[in-house]
């Protein structure tokens, strides 16, 4: 499936005052589901994800991509539920079904999301369809739970919840966050029975999202890098698969 893209900008969640932006495919006869999108450790980079973002909604998902802190006093906890919170309550606005809601993060962001799928109690309860875990680095505490991913795995299962569809995501030639954590992690839950599928790609940890980092911007930005774009377009694909598109 393939669509053109629209894109409503700057919208205020939460009581930080913090905004996202929401890439939406042509409207449809029925609702679409929904991927929220987490990005890292800088502040405010939802603009890093806007690659990642557009291709997922060619491919039929609305997605919601939140800037959110992680130097706040409580290293992001507040905002990361808030942003679940607005997408939960406002996914419809958007042409969004919220019960096929999936939890997506890069980098610092998919340690925040393996943290919600590794306690139930991260969020309330609440549980998304799946999570997606792009070159993530799971050894350190989750901003979401205040526990390490790698250490919950060894746990996983125990409260007798059922798991719900963990997938990751890393680049081979990853040089900020070793693809061996994102091996680790699935390894850690596979033995407790709990699949983590990994797909392992060509790239870098920027190139995975679709960006090349810029030392005179000091950020990540868009790429038209052959290993970036297949990689961020095969990321794409695995977004909308988890979310229950069937691509090619």
């Amino acid at each position: 499936m393939t669509a053109d893209v629209d894109v409503v900008p700057e919208l205020a969640y939460g009581t930080s005052g913090r905004h996202m932006d929401v890439h939406r495919p042509a409207p449809s006869s029925s609702a679409s589901p929904v991927v929220l999108l987490w990005h890292g450790r800088g502040a405010e980079e939802r603009d890093v994800l806007a690659p990642l973002a557009r291709s997922a909604a060619r491919l039929g998902v609305v997605a919601f991509v939140p800037d959110w802190r992680p130097d706040a006093p409580d290293g992001g906890r507040t905002q990361l539920a808030e942003s679940v919170a607005f997408v939960r309550e406002n996914a419809a606005r958007f042409g969004g079904d919220a019960e096929r809601m999936v939890l997506a993060g890069w980098s610092l962001g998919a340690n925040a999301v393996l943290g919600v799928a590794l306690d139930p109690a991260a969020l309330g309860g609440w549980r998304p369809r799946a999570v997606v875990g792009i070159a993530g680095g799971y050894r350190s505490a989750a901003p979401t739970t205040g526990t390490v991913p790698i250490d919950d795995a060894s746990r996983a299962g125990d409260d007798q919840v059922p798991p719900i569809p963990v997938h990751l995501v890393h680049g081979t030639a990853d040089p900020i966050v070793d693809i061996e954590q994102s091996r680790e992690l699935r390894d850690a839950l596979e033995e407790r029975g709990w699949p983590a599928p990994l797909e392992e790609l060509a790239t870098d940890h920027a190139g995975i999202v679709m960006t090349e980092y810029s030392v005179e911007h000091q950020r990540c930005l868009p790429s038209t890098a052959a290993h970036a774009v297949d990689a961020g377009t095969r990321t794409a694909h695995l977004l909308a698969r988890a979310a229950g598109i069937t691509v090619a």
